[in-house]
């Protein structure tokens, strides 16, 4: 089985193959150049691998939570590459490749969503390419974290953002705030899921944004201005 997967959901940009379970990956750190890179990655990887586009089985993107513009990006790549060469599309959530990529049995993954907010989701691993969601992806206030008891490893950019209301919260083994999801574990995880039958077609992939709107309007603007000034308990406004 032969699969591409995409991955632009956060200031990185990455593409894998997963050639019958060997993964290889082209990675950058793109800032905002995902739309002029990520289609040279590919055809470079491709070319790497002396493979055509009409080899491959299955495309494989990380479908969210993220930048709106990077999960567009991937999403509107994969589906135009599957509609070109008839292929079946497995969108992969952001967080669970996160997960996937810790190599850890109970994680935390958590994404700084910024105005305040983080994406959260909890996996249990399960098997190499597997993995159990204990707590669905969700966009979230540092005052609503949901209550998870037991030690779990904590990946993502969220745990930089908002490290004194995690580790508060939770109790952690070991945190890896520099992760970031990749599509090498876009691809384990989709070439997995495909095994299983879990894709879509093309034009039913749509990317996961938990967030309906990036833009604060002006009464939430001041209500957030507000909230950084209150002192926190014991300390000072900040």
């Amino acid at each position: 089985m032969f699969l591409l997967a995409l991955e632009t959901s956060t200031e990185y940009c990455s593409c894998a193959l997963n050639l019958d379970g060997e993964v290889r990956e082209s990675s950058v750190l793109a800032g905002q150049g995902h739309s002029a890179l990520l289609l040279p990655m590919v055809a470079g990887l491709m070319a790497q691998a002396g493979l055509a586009f009409g080899q491959l089985d299955v495309i494989a993107f990380g479908a969210g939570p993220g930048s709106f513009t990077g999960l567009r990006i991937a999403c509107g790549a994969a589906q135009g590459l599957a509609f070109a060469h008839d292929l079946p599309v497995v969108p992969v959530v952001t967080l669970e490749a996160l997960a996937q990529d810790s190599g850890a049995d109970r994680v935390l993954a958590c994404l700084d969503a910024r105005l305040g907010e983080l994406y959260l989701a909890a996996y249990e691993r399960v098997a190499d390419d597997q993995l159990k969601v204990v707590a669905e992806p969700a966009l979230l206030k540092t005052s609503g974290l949901p209550v998870l008891p037991g030690t779990w490893t904590g990946v993502g950019s969220g745990f930089a953002a908002h490290a004194a209301a995690l580790t508060g919260q939770y109790t952690l083994g070991a945190i890896h705030a520099e992760a970031f999801p990749r599509a090498a574990a876009v691809a384990r995880l989709g070439a997995a899921r495909f095994a299983r039958g879990e894709f879509v077609r093309a034009e039913e992939a749509v990317p996961l944004y938990l967030r309906d709107k990036v833009a604060l309007d002006v009464h939430e603007q001041a209500a957030l201005r507000a909230e950084r000034r209150q002192p926190a308990a014991g300390g000072v406004a900040v």
